[in-house]
């Protein structure tokens, strides 16, 4: 499999950045640009950097990662989890000694904090 160029790469990652920082924008149309913002890579901290009036109406820490591959198996268990009954699909992941952590798509997750 060829692997992409690491400028590729990294635009991929940008291109995800901003897709969230637009989303957020989006769900509070009292913030402005300033307010969030998609930090450079490899830059250290959150991959979106927020004000403090910003994270008083969103209070997280943001990383993006966008891959080709390797997140196979999350997206699976995430279609495996949607029956088409109107409901909202999640999938509940574990790895040994770690965390379980809530997989669902953005735009669901997007609409949770919104209202």
């Amino acid at each position: 499999m060829p692997r992409i160029s690491t400028q590729a790469g990294k635009a991929k990652g940008r291109k995800l950045q901003q897709w969230v920082r637009d989303s957020i924008l989006g769900l509070f149309p009292a913030l402005t640009q300033d307010d969030c913002r998609s930090c450079p890579m490899g830059s250290s901290g959150a991959d979106i950097q927020l004000s403090s009036a910003a994270q008083a109406l969103f209070p997280f820490d943001v990383e993006c990662k966008a891959r080709a591959n390797g997140f196979t198996p999350l997206y699976d268990a995430l279609s495996q989890a949607d029956r088409k009954r109107g409901l909202t699909p999640i999938a509940v992941v574990k790895q040994d000694r770690r965390d379980p952590l809530v997989v669902m798509r953005a735009s669901d997750w997007f609409k949770l904090v919104e209202d």
